[in-house]
């Protein structure tokens, strides 16, 4: 994997908005990516040195990017814009993820079509599963994407 470019080179975000650290392991059906908690991290709360459990969500929709860019970029196209859709069952167990711990992000597609996909996720801690969740998302078109954007409000 050493020739894949860095995770944050397969991320449509830009900082401060990028908060996953590195990518693992990518394949055709699934994910792997790694955070480390910081005070860098942009919802770090520096009064009890952790970012909300409830960004574990965040975590998890960044690592579906990550999947998405990488399969483009195999493609030689730009990181696609996506939309998050929804997330069903969101289900955690840490109230916060603390300073200094390094969680493994997890993402495993269960269907796609049409630009439709919904991946199941996953975080861990030392190999232990604390938040899971599905994920709905969405990835237009370009020509939906410049609809989207172009879209006169009534």
């Amino acid at each position: 994997m050493t020739n894949i470019p860095h995770l944050h080179q397969l991320l449509p975000h830009q900082q401060p908005m990028v908060l996953i650290d590195e990518l693992i392991d990518v394949g055709e059906d699934h994910i792997h990516c790694q955070v480390t908690i910081s005070e860098d991290c942009l919802f770090f709360d520096p009064n009890n040195r952790s970012i909300p459990g409830y960004v574990g969500i965040e975590f998890m929709a960044q690592t579906v990017a990550g999947w998405s860019g990488y399969h483009a970029w195999r493609q030689n196209h730009a990181a696609p814009i996506g939309f998050l859709l929804g997330s069903r069952r969101y289900d955690s167990d840490y109230p916060q993820f603390d300073e200094h711990q390094t969680f493994d992000i997890y993402a495993e597609k269960v269907m796609e079509n049409n630009g439709m996909a919904a991946f199941s996720c996953r975080i861990e801690h030392q190999g232990t599963q604390i938040a899971k969740s599905q994920l709905n998302a969405f990835v237009p078109t370009d020509e939906q994407l410049e609809q989207m954007l172009n879209r006169n409000p009534s």
